[in-house]
């Protein structure tokens, strides 16, 4: 794994479109009930929130609508969980302008599946700018070990496609560990295709941490998938090896490739794995039972223990597990992110020790 640069303000830097998640009590339907617990989100600030939650500098790079009592929220959450942002405040522009978008989520239970609605209309994030933010000083004076991007802000639009573009390139001048996390859409890839290939392409080239599962490698950048493998997650693990190896041929300058596994058994009880190659060499967590109370999150959990961990400089195989940990603590959590106390919660979960600590 490359170095991490010297010195830094922030430990990680995450670019983001704030949203606002509206999700039923007790794990109802939408439609059934009347009572909603609301947070704000995204999936790059709760990949952060591992870090922050642990006590390492986060910076969230947005954009708010100005005077918004939404962005008020998303400001207090931020800073309540231990993040600075930065962010252009937009003029709203009326009834039918700008806005922060809103994710309906309903959790499921049991045999009951979890569905989630998104209204982007308006979407604030979509205006985001290069030209908005001094990279100069972020990145060449202030400094920033490494850089999570998601495929989410990437697609939103032809304007967050640049503005992901040109802040790679200004991290990889400074020597700023960039991490990839693909996420593709096909909603949002729609009349975009070859745009974004390309867009995605560089990027991966440039990233030192690729994540992605086999949607991800095959249709944000043209790479084939697993052969059929198992009927379980156990037997599809050489099959995920073969796919992350004709990855890394096409991007040989990433250091570690990673993605998780899951077999849903029911809602709450899912099988969870992860693999992960690392300069040349594989890691497994194997599939094991977790309970879930809410699952929206956990691979950006997995994600955010990943990278804290190769800030904090650990071993490969120390990486991978405190990954797994973190994206199954994220699923016992109603909020879409973790929340860990100190590490030893989430080596607890590894190790499958859930008793009392007083």
């Amino acid at each position: 794994m490359k170095q991490l640069r010297e010195s830094y303000r922030y430990a990680l830097v995450v670019p983001t479109s704030m949203g606002l998640r509206l999700s039923a009590d007790a794990g109802q339907p939408i439609a059934a009930s009347n009572r909603f617990m609301l947070q704000a989100t995204s999936a790059e600030t709760n990949v952060a929130s591992i870090s922050s939650y642990l006590g390492l500098p986060v910076k969230v790079l947005t954009t708010f609508v100005k005077g918004s009592p939404m962005a008020q929220f998303i400001k207090a959450d931020l800073r309540a969980r231990g993040m600075e942002y930065e962010g252009k405040e937009v003029e709203p522009g009326g009834p039918w302008g700008y806005r922060h978008q809103f994710n309906i989520a309903d959790s499921g239970y049991g045999s009951r599946g979890p569905r989630v609605w998104n209204d982007r209309a308006g979407e604030i994030g979509r205006t985001l700018n290069i030209a908005d933010f001094d990279v100069e000083r972020l990145f060449g004076q202030e400094g920033v070990a490494v850089l999570h991007m998601s495929g989410l802000v990437c697609a939103l639009s032809h304007e967050t496609s640049v503005f992901c573009l040109e802040l790679a390139r200004a991290a990889k001048k400074y020597g700023t560990l960039i991490s990839f996390d693909l996420n593709y859409r096909a909603t949002f890839w729609e009349g975009r295709e070859q745009e974004l290939r390309d867009v995605f392409t560089e990027i991966a080239s440039v990233a030192d941490i690729l994540v992605g599962n086999e949607e991800d490698f095959q249709l944000a950048l043209g790479i084939q998938g697993p052969e059929a493998g198992g009927k379980d997650l156990a037997g599809k693990i050489d099959s995920f090896k073969e796919m992350i190896d004709r990855v890394r041929r096409e991007f040989p300058d990433v250091s570690i490739f990673a993605t998780t596994l899951r077999q849903v058994q029911n809602v709450n009880s899912h099988l969870w794995g992860a693999i992960m190659l690392e300069d040349g060499k594989w890691y497994v967590a194997d599939p094991r039972e977790i309970t879930v109370l809410d699952r929206i999150g956990g691979g950006d959990g997995f994600v955010g223990g990943l990278l804290y961990a190769v800030i904090k400089g650990w071993d490969p195989g120390k990486q991978l597990a405190f990954g797994w940990g973190s994206g199954a603590l994220a699923t016992t959590f109603l909020t879409d992110y973790a929340q860990p106390a100190d590490e030893e919660q989430i080596w607890s979960v590894w190790n499958g020790n859930a008793r009392v600590k007083r």
